[in-house]
This record gives C-alpha cells, structure tokens and sequence, in this order.
C-alpha cells in the first residue's frame, strides 16, 4: 500500500487508467502479505462488507434482464471481487503495525506531493509532459481535461496528509498548497471535492460523532432522493445558458436519465447498462434545449448534437436508481450511512466526503481507475491512528494522532 500511495498520483497523472491495476497489485500483496505473517486471510465480514457485497450480488441479478447480460454479469463480477479485495486490504492495514501504518502515511504523503508537482508543472506547460508521453507533436486543448481523473484521485486522497507523522506547519502547508493546485486545475469536481473535505473534515475535528452521524444521514437521503429531488425541477427547466458548457450538459444528461428511471422505476435497467439503453446516443429536442435556454446564440454549436448519455450519467445516485433500481439503492444508502458512522475521526471523514462529491457530479461508478482509487483510500484510511486526546498522544508528533 505504501509503495502504491507513493506513486499512484504521478502515475494517475499521467495515465488515470494506471491506477486500476496498481490498486489492484497494492491491495492483493496487503492480502498476501497479511496471511504469510498471520497465516489467515483477512476476509471480508461484518455488515458494512456484507452490504458491499450484498450490492455487487444483486447487480449480478439485474443481467437477467438487462440489454448486455453478459456485461452486466462481467462487471458484477469484476468489481465485486475488486471490492471484496479492498476491504479485505483494509482489514489488512488495520491489523498492521502502527510503525508501518506511519510509513504508508509517510509515502502518502510523498506520493501526494509528487503527482500534485507533475500535475501543476503539466498545466503550466500546456500538458507538454502528457503530451510527451503520448508522443503527440501537436497538442490539443482537449488534452487539459485529461488532467480532471488524477484531481479527483488526489482531491480523494489529500486528507491523508493531515494524519502524516509529520511536523504540523509541514502537514499545514502540503495540504493547502495541494487544495492550490487542485483548484486550479481543470474540473470543477475536484475543486468542490477540496472544498467538502475541508468543510466536513474542520467540523469533525470539533464534532467528530455528529459530523458522521450527519454525512452519513445526508449521503443516504442523497442516493435514495435524488431523481425524486431532481426530476420536478428538470422537468420545469433550469437556466443553463450561463453555466459552464459540461455542466449544462449534465443536466441534458439527468433528464434523460430521469425519463428512463420513470420506465423501469423498481428494478431498473441492470448493472452497466447506461451505455447500452435505447436512445442513448440520441441528441437533444429542440424543445429540450429551449426548455434549459440553451437555444440561443451564446451556446456552443456541438452541444444540439451531443449525446443524451455517453457511457454513464455523471451522477452516482442516478446511475444506481437507472440501472439498479430500488433494491441497489437501498442497499447503497445503508453502506454510505454505514461507512460514514464507521469513519474513525476528520480524516477519513473528509475523504469520504471528497469522494462523494465526485462520486454525484463527475465519473461512472463502475469506471475500474476510480473504484480502484476509492479502496486505495479505503485501505489507507484503515492506518489513520484512532482519535484520541492530544495529551494522551505520545511521541513527537501528537497533532497526528489527534486526527
């Protein structure tokens, strides 16, 4: 896992890709490495687990009727033994000792800092580095929003920097340098990303109890209400005309989404089938667009040709409702308010907070680079030391511990 956290952020820099097979390795040797020094595998138990699993088994279910079974059986299958890899990683972690669990923060840290340098030093460039790597002569401005994966993985994993053994003006000074240079990067997912785990992460160090009980009630109520929330206002419109051209798409995206929820309300369309639901690649009514403003002069040309779903809706609780339906819904909300109550002190709280946001607003939720770069941050959390008080912390650096 240290190895991992110290260079999956250059490497998602790079390639976001890179990070699903490097979560992959860290987290089978943690496995591994737990049963050569226990001579037991740290299997996945309790009811949090049971409801992750839970999850990936009832989309197994959903291939009986869904567009592409043997996709949906696939990624079932795929992310459900990915997922049980994590937690059993975690629980590796967990039952490490506190030098190692220090070293892997240690090497979070400096993982943090290398990738947040190459990502900066890319933007500066105009992606010259990345455009380097891929061997391209001429670069092209879409190249910069290849740069929005590796903010989102870092926003996610920053937080890890305030529970380093580190001096505090050290830590104070990797973190808000970090949340610099992700607000400047492009995305505006990783921007609110920073801004949540700061919000959440500041409360939680005051009211660590209530700040779980609270993120964890609102990421339920988040999953289980959104298209119900959503749906009324999209179907009176929203004035888009002003908002950033991705955004404004997004909402063009939820209410087709929305319109396809209505058509499989309680079982829904089955796992990973967003890019295979008829009409997908349609583009939008000119009704559709007047009903959102973006008719006039000042939207850009490609957006009355854009796709109404390409491959996921932006929105995880959306694409839980569109192709899980209720029973992945349910199963969803209990282990966010689950995971949220089981979040030991500001850190992993904040991190949990940063992922959600992405998680509502920016990528698919069965992406491989993105849920390999959520069980990375589930196994690291796993070694943030337990808040205790901070005269009861000994050794030099009590200001970790009291994260």
């Amino acid at each position: 896992m240290a190895v991992a956290l110290a260079i999956a952020p250059a490497a998602g820099v790079l390639q976001s890709k890179a990070i699903a097979p490097i979560a992959a390795v860290a987290l089978l040797g943690c496995v591994l490495l737990h049963w050569r020094r226990h001579r037991s595998l740290p299997w996945p138990r309790g009811l949090l687990a049971g409801l992750a699993l839970g999850l990936f088994g009832w989309a197994a279910v959903t291939a009986a009727w869904a567009p592409d079974p043997w996709r949906a059986l696939g990624t079932s299958a795929q992310l459900g033994g990915f997922v049980a890899l994590g937690i059993g990683a975690a629980r590796a972690v967990a039952a490490d000792a506190e030098a190692a669990k220090q070293r892997l923060l240690r090497s979070a840290t400096v993982g943090l800092v290398a990738g947040l340098a190459l990502a900066g030093l890319d933007a500066v460039t105009g992606n010259a580095i990345r455009g380097a790597v891929r061997g391209l002569q001429t670069i092209p401005s879409s190249l910069a929003f290849g740069l929005k994966p590796a903010a989102s993985a870092m926003a996610l994993w920053l937080p890890l920097v305030a529970a380093a053994p580190l001096a505090l003006w050290l830590r104070a000074m990797i973190l808000l340098g970090g949340a610099a240079v992700l607000v400047l990067l492009p995305g505006e997912s990783a921007k609110l990303a920073v801004g949540a785990a700061l919000l959440v992460g500041s409360v939680a160090l005051v009211l660590p109890r209530r700040m779980a009980v609270l993120l964890g009630a609102g990421l339920a109520v988040a999953i289980v209400a959104m298209p119900i929330v959503l749906g009324p206002l999209l179907a009176r419109g929203i004035p888009a005309a002003g908002i950033p051209p991705s955004a404004a798409h997004r909402l063009l995206i939820w209410d087709f989404v929305i319109g396809r929820i209505a058509e499989k309300p309680l079982l829904g369309w089955g796992m990973d089938s967003s890019r295979s639901i008829p009409g997908h690649r349609d583009h939008p009514a000119p009704e559709v667009l007047a009903r959102f403003g973006l008719d006039g002069t000042a939207t850009p040309y490609w957006m009355a040709g854009a796709e109404l779903l390409p491959l996921h809706p932006h929105n995880g609780a959306l694409q839980l409702r569109l192709e899980l339906g209720w029973p992945g819904v349910l199963l969803a909300a209990a282990m966010a308010a689950l995971l949220a109550l089981a979040c030991r002190g500001a850190v992993p709280l904040a991190m949990l907070a940063a992922g959600a946001v992405t998680a509502m607003l920016s990528f698919g939720a069965w992406q491989e680079w993105w849920v390999g770069a959520e069980l990375l941050a589930l196994a690291a959390a796993a070694g943030v030391p337990r808040p205790v008080r901070p005269e009861a912390c000994p050794g030099p650096y009590p200001a970790s511990g009291s994260l």
